[in-house]
Parts: structure tokens; sequence; C-alpha cells
């Protein structure tokens, strides 16, 4: 499957088209719906007040239930934006948000309202395209689920990379802050409040496995290798910053008798540190990576920007209702990336 998404923040609505999508995958509209519940905003204190029902339409693509195989789009209309909120915008760069390179890029047409494109806003369509993959995953017995590794530097309990736990992770993503250790959880949640109470912000990761890959997906080659498919979905969310996969960056600090991941019967590896990918292909056990998310880069404190218009240096105090940290919201976002990045491994990266 591929995508575009289209809209901005403040527009009419925002949505996606998915192309190459297999015909006769029975189209779960309430599941849809659940996933896009879990990324909404207005929820909670947590995120921003912003409330949007973020109800999927979808406009092509299915017919009696199930794709058509014909490109799937999908709309969601936007009710609730303050785009007055967002004049200063209009000059003002926000510090590491898009606004400067967007304005150079489309040479100052691009609409700055809420990030316009650039806006976390965009990622309900992604979550719903990710929705339709894992209803399609599912039918072959591949699962996909997420929880908040760590926020502020408050790690949870580590996922077992061998063994995953799928169902538990099921569980604990039909509540607002899905973390597999609670008290870890309500120290994530207690620093956020603190970062909103400053006008500041805080960033974190979040951990993804995905099940039921078969060994032998994905090439060496550039287009279709595991590690570039995964990564080309995930580096198109909105603030995420790093990509690991198993045990990531720790593999350097270990010796290859601990980092090795021995073979045995089935065949699978007794340990899972490459994170179920070697050489760009799909070993068999669980694919297994965690992505960094950058603090929200709108904050209330005063920050040193240029304007957009003198390039001379000034002063930005931005207003308007933001998210103190995205993370705990991005965890079904992931899993769409990776519910993606999967049904395209699986269906254009098979052996030869």
């Amino acid at each position: 499957m591929t995508y575009t998404i289209f809209g901005e923040s403040h527009g009419p609505a925002i949505g996606v088209v998915l192309s190459d999508v297999p015909p006769g995958i029975p189209v779960d509209e309430a599941y849809i719906a659940r996933e896009l519940g879990r990324r909404a905003p207005g929820r909670n204190d947590l995120s921003t007040a912003r409330r949007e029902a973020d109800r999927a339409e979808i406009l092509s693509g299915v017919f009696q239930g199930r794709t058509t195989g014909t490109p799937l789009g999908i709309l969601i209309r936007n009710v609730d934006q303050h785009s007055s909120d967002y004049d200063v915008l209009r000059e003002k760069a926000r510090p590491s948000h898009a606004d400067l390179p967007a304005n150079v890029r489309y040479g100052g047409f691009q609409d700055h309202r809420g990030g316009g494109h650039f806006s976390g806003r965009l990622t309900a369509p992604l979550v719903a395209a990710g929705a339709v993959a894992k209803l399609y995953l599912r039918e072959k017995g591949i699962l996909v689920g997420a929880h908040i590794a760590s926020i502020g530097g408050i790690p949870d309990d580590p996922m077992d990379m061998a063994e995953p736990p799928m169902e538990t992770l099921a569980y604990w993503n039909e509540t607002d802050f899905p973390t597999l250790n609670r008290a870890a959880g309500q120290a994530m949640q207690d620093k956020i409040r603190q970062c909103r109470t400053e006008g500041d912000s805080v960033g974190g990761t979040v951990a993804c496995a995905v099940t039921g890959l078969p060994m032998g997906l994905g090439q060496p080659d550039l287009d279709r290798n595991g590690e570039t498919i995964f990564a080309r979905h995930l580096f198109a969310v909105p603030a995420v910053k790093g990509l690991e996969f198993g045990s990531g960056f720790r593999l350097s600090e270990m010796r290859g008798s601990r980092a090795n991941d021995p073979w045995i019967p089935g065949p699978k590896t007794e340990t899972n540190h490459n994170g179920g990918l070697l050489g760009g292909i799909t070993t068999g056990m669980p694919l297994v990576f965690r992505v960094a998310f950058k603090p929200t880069p709108s904050i209330s404190l005063p920050q040193k920007t240029v304007s957009m218009v003198t390039g001379e240096e000034t002063v930005l105090e931005l207003g308007g209702r933001h998210d103190p940290c995205v993370v705990h919201r991005a965890v079904p976002v992931v899993e769409a990336a990776a519910a993606l990045a999967a049904a395209e491994l699986l269906e254009g990266g098979r052996r030869g």
C-alpha cells in the first residue's frame, strides 16, 4: 500500500488516498473509529484542548464492506480551529518547527495556520490509513502493538523483544496512556503536567513490535530493504527524530558474544537484539523498533527567532492550544506507520 495525505490543520478537511490496496479486505468502520479515537485531541489535560470528532468518511475504494482494489479515499473534517491564534506565524518562525523551511520551499504561499500541512493534525488520516493496513495484516495473522517507552527520561518497563506481550499491548492501548508499568506511567503524566504548567514541553520514545511476519521478506537493496521501508514510513511521522531496531545503539556497546542472536530450532533466534531483521530481510522473529519524539516546538515561553519578512532577530511569544507532549497520542500513529510498512514489506519485499 502507498498513500498520499492531503489537507491543512485549519483547512476544511484533511484526508488520505491509499493506493495499491489489495481487494477484498473487510473494512470495519467501527475499528477505524476506535483507532482515530486513540489519537484524538482534547481527551484530557495532557494534550491540546482542541476538540475534533475525527470521523472518517470513506469516499471511495470500499463497496459492500470490502476494499475494491481501486484507490481508497478517506476524509476527516476539521471543526474546531482557532486560526487567529496563529497570526503571529505569518512573520515569526517557531524554533524547531518547519515554519521557516516551508516558507522558503513554497515561496511564502504555505498555510501557516496551526502549522498547515506540517501540523501533527495530519497524523489523523495516517492513523485511518494504518487502520486499514492493520485489518489487512490481521487477516494474515500479523499483529502490531506499541507502548510508551519513556517520557522526559522516565522509562517504562522494557518490552520483551523475543516475545512481545501483544495481548497486553492491545489491552493497554484501550487506555489514554499505554505503559506497561502503571507507576512509571503516572510519573510520566506528572512530568507532562509540570511542563504544561511551566509553559514548556517534553519528548520521549515509543516502542513497537510487529509479530507474524514470515522469514525471508525484503532484500538488501535500497528500495526493498526492511529497515529502509520502515524508516521511510516512520520518519514521515511529525516530530520523529530517531529510530533504532532491536537493541539499536546499545549494540555498539556490546561484545559480539552478547549481541549475537543464536539460532535455535524453529528456526528462530534465542534472543532478538537485531529486532527481527538481518541484511534487510525478516528473520521470522518479531520486528521490534523504538522511535524518539522531540519535545513539541510550540511552547508559550518566549523564544528567540527571526522575522520571515525582514530576516532580523526577534522574539516569539506564542498563544494557541498545544500539546505539552505528543508521545502518548503518537502511539497509534507509530502503529499505523508500522502497519503500512509491514503491508508494503509483505506485498513487495518477498524473496526474488
